[in-house]
């Protein structure tokens, strides 16, 4: 039996919606959370905290297949715990640890459609990494990590509601991340995620649409940021942007749904104001575009981190 998957998604949760065919919602992915100095903690080794606020306004949502205009409101917070050990390994790349506690509120307009939204806990980011920075006589010339980074299903979901914080799998999410000092100035940053779920075995979908299970389609996802400082060990301006891309066909009780693939891409204006060595504050804009079975709107995302 042929099923045609609809599915859209809502920055920290996929909302994900259906007429008779299944539908389930993908985990959290970073989509412009991280930008600039990326492939590098910004004050070296050490114990980090970093708090990320992120609003998302969805006011397109193409695809949907409903016939009201629903829109949609998220507000995101991560908070993250990063320790990088200072002794080298591997002559002289840093051992590291990567944990994020995501949160979510919505504000869901659905316009008479059969969509509904819990907010609450999102599921434990967990990423072992390897870290290398190459230096040069002015400075770091090349950094970039490895991070091995698993999302696990301990955030609130429920399978009746259509948009929830957690996603009910298990899924990996690999990246490598790295920024290029191209002058003292001039800095260029960017990371790319291949992203793999687990079967979904609580799926959000019609009661008498028989799907037992579903499985994302394998995917990737990138951040690219370029900067310039205009005030030295100060402030960074520059454009930041991302794009994600499904590569591999959903499925429901096994078998390819053979619907779109999903994708979407956004760009925007961003800066880094640095207190000090050891605090910073990042701020990032970003327009959608091109969006496919994902809602298109705008985000923006303040980050604060801190070295101890």
């Amino acid at each position: 039996m042929k099923h045609r998957l609809l599915s859209v998604a809502a920055l920290a949760a996929l909302l994900s919606a259906a007429v008779s065919s299944p539908a389930y919602d993908q985990p959290a992915v970073n989509l412009g959370f991280t930008s600039f100095l990326d492939g590098i903690p910004p004050a070296g080794p050490g114990l980090y905290a970093a708090q990320y606020v992120q609003y998302y306004h969805a006011g397109h949502l193409p695809d949907l297949p409903f016939p009201g205009d629903p829109e949609l409101d998220a507000v995101i917070s991560l908070t993250q715990i990063l320790v990088q050990h200072p002794a080298p390994v591997l002559g002289g790349a840093n051992l590291g640890l990567d944990l994020i506690l995501p949160a979510a509120a919505f504000d869901l307009d659905a316009d008479g459609t059969p969509l509904t939204a819990q907010d609450g806990l999102g599921d434990l980011l967990i990423g072992p990494y390897i870290q290398w920075v190459i230096m040069g006589q002015q400075g770091p010339v090349f950094a970039h990590r490895i991070e091995l980074q698993t999302i696990l299903p301990t955030g609130d979901y429920d399978k009746t509601r259509s948009i929830n914080p957690g996603a009910n799998v298990v899924s990996l999410n690999p990246y490598w991340a790295a920024t290029w000092f191209l002058s003292p100035k001039w800095t260029l940053s960017g990371r790319i995620h291949y992203l793999w779920n687990d079967e979904n075995n609580a799926p959000n979908t019609p009661p008498d649409a028989g799907i037992a299970d579903t499985q994302a389609g394998q995917a990737i996802h990138a951040n690219l940021a370029a900067a310039y400082e205009v005030l030295e060990k100060r402030l960074r301006v520059g454009l930041n942007g991302y794009a994600f891309r499904q590569l591999t066909d959903s499925q429901a009780n096994g078998a390819d749904t053979q619907g779109p693939k999903e994708q979407v891409f956004a760009i925007g204006p961003g800066a880094i104001w640095s207190f000090n060595q050891d605090n910073h504050l990042f701020a990032n804009a970003y327009i959608e575009f091109d969006a496919q079975n994902r809602p298109e709107g705008q985000r923006i995302n303040l980050r604060f981190v801190h070295h101890f």
